[in-house]
């Protein structure tokens, strides 16, 4: 029944900057996390960075410092700001929404290419 939305993505030079957007159906604060993935070409897919119920983020290395997870739980909505992108960046990325009553549960967005150009 958990619906996720994602909008943002598309080209952009390296250096530059890009926000995508997260919306869910239901409350994410009912989620134990909300997570961003990524899946370059002819790459295993990447955890990016992740947000617990309790505010919490992690982000893998490669990414620190540049991207930023954040949420507005009033809207249901997570978002990855992306800064200095760089080409190794360009993949496309997934929201997705873990939860836990027993066993874990995971929900999965449409995916968005995001491409950054030299």
């Amino acid at each position: 029944q958990v619906q996720l939305v994602q909008s943002g993505g598309g080209l952009v030079q390296a250096g530059g900057s890009l926000r995508l957007s997260c919306a869910s159906s239901g409350s994410i604060s009912s989620f134990n996390a909300m997570n961003w993935y990524r899946q370059a070409p002819e790459k295993e897919r990447e955890l990016v960075a992740l947000i617990n119920n309790m505010g919490t983020t992690t982000y893998t290395n490669s990414v620190k410092g540049r991207f930023t997870i954040g949420r507005d739980n009033a809207k249901n909505t997570v978002y990855l700001e992306m800064r200095s992108l760089k080409p190794e960046d360009t993949a496309v990325y997934y929201c997705s929404a873990s939860s836990y009553d027993g066993s874990w549960s995971t929900y999965w967005g449409q995916g968005t290419q995001v491409t950054v150009s030299s």
